[in-house]
């Protein structure tokens, strides 16, 4: 029995690496289903309006029985782990430094202080409720920075030992729920105060999660307000490559064949050199378009994955405190962001 024991807990969560002897056709079935279940997603999302990954959410928890099946383990684990790497390389295209600087240096410093605050409170919930410090800093950075997102990137940072396939199921459920909430629930609250465009599009982009749900709310309220949010969101999705360096550094990843640990993984130093050479202005727009629609479909393709190979029974036995810790976060993002906005924006 114990024998068997160690493969099975290997294919629970699906480490690429416990599987070396796959071959190329090995990951095909994994990789169609991966990607059926994205197109799936894709046609529910332009019909009813919602976030592509919210679908891709919802349609891998839905067929997480298939887990079982383990000529699916390679290909899910593929594109659970290296296209999501992948596509955060591809995120750097998104962003450019005269987006950042265009906001401001008041804004900017708020919005950094916004960002460590909301990551502290993730952490502080966290630890209260008997959960370890790499999940809070999973939930409050991904509250923090772009939703979803950045879940899978700082997952992606920590290692599946720190962050199993369960608990980053558990916060990519919370983020979406949240989000959705925050697009219907944070113009009203920014009515009810009476915010011009510029203090709607500053709390609207510094307190939703993700950039879809931003995008409505803030267009929602005005086109200024729109525009605004939209920087501001954009801002603090740059945020993501400095958050997941220090997330590197304060929890090191493991060594590799020399016995070295990096400083940096690979995508994280990808994701800071293609965001540098989209803000130079040498990358024409509509390749710079192509690379973020595409991260945009491998983020998407790695959340079916992921939620396909969650343990359900895991994240059954979690319980609420996780769900508690998302919402901690949030809360301070959204009290940080209103403070701010309605007290020095005109």
């Amino acid at each position: 029995m114990a024998i068997h024991a160690i493969p099975q807990a290997a294919d629970l969560y699906g480490d690429i690496e416990a599987t070396p002897k796959a071959r190329p056709r090995d990951y095909l079935p994994g990789l169609t289903v991966a990607v059926l279940a994205t197109l799936a997603a894709a046609s529910l999302a332009d019909r009813y309006g919602a976030p592509l990954t919210l679908m891709a959410l919802l349609i891998g928890l839905a067929l997480n029985f298939l887990s079982a099946d383990r000529r699916l383990t390679p290909g899910l684990g593929l594109a659970a782990r290296e296209l999501l790497r992948w596509a955060i390389v591809l995120v750097g295209a998104r962003v450019t430094l005269g987006q950042i600087v265009a906001i401001g240096p008041e804004a900017l410093a708020v919005l950094v202080a916004t960002v460590g605050l909301t990551i502290l409170a993730g952490v502080a919930a966290a630890r209260a409720l008997g959960l370890k410090a790499p999940f809070g800093v999973l939930a409050g950075g991904a509250v923090a920075i772009c939703g979803g997102s950045a879940a899978l990137a700082i997952s992606a940072t920590l290692g599946e030992r720190r962050v199993p396939q369960a608990s980053l199921t558990l916060v990519l459920v919370g983020i979406s729920t949240a989000s959705s909430l925050a697009m219907v629930l944070y113009p009203g609250a920014a009515h009810l105060l009476g915010f011009s465009d510029a203090q709607a599009g500053f709390f609207l982009g510094a307190a939703i999660h993700d950039v879809a749900q931003t995008v409505g709310a803030g267009y929602s309220w005005s086109a200024p307000a729109g525009d605004t949010a939209i920087v501001i969101k954009l801002a603090r999705v740059a945020m993501l490559a400095p958050v997941l360096a220090g997330v590197a550094m304060l929890f090191p990843g493991e060594s590799n064949a020399k016995g070295k640990v990096p400083v940096l993984p690979w995508f994280v130093a990808g994701f800071f050199i293609v965001a540098a050479v989209n803000s130079t202005g040498i990358v024409p727009r509509a390749l710079a378009t192509g690379a973020a629609d595409i991260a945009t479909w491998l983020l998407a393709v790695a959340v079916a994955a992921t939620a396909i190979r969650s343990p359900l029974g895991e994240i059954l036995k979690s319980g609420p405190k996780p769900l508690f810790v998302v919402g901690a976060a949030s809360a301070a993002s959204f009290v940080l962001a209103l403070t701010y906005a309605w007290g020095r924006i005109g």
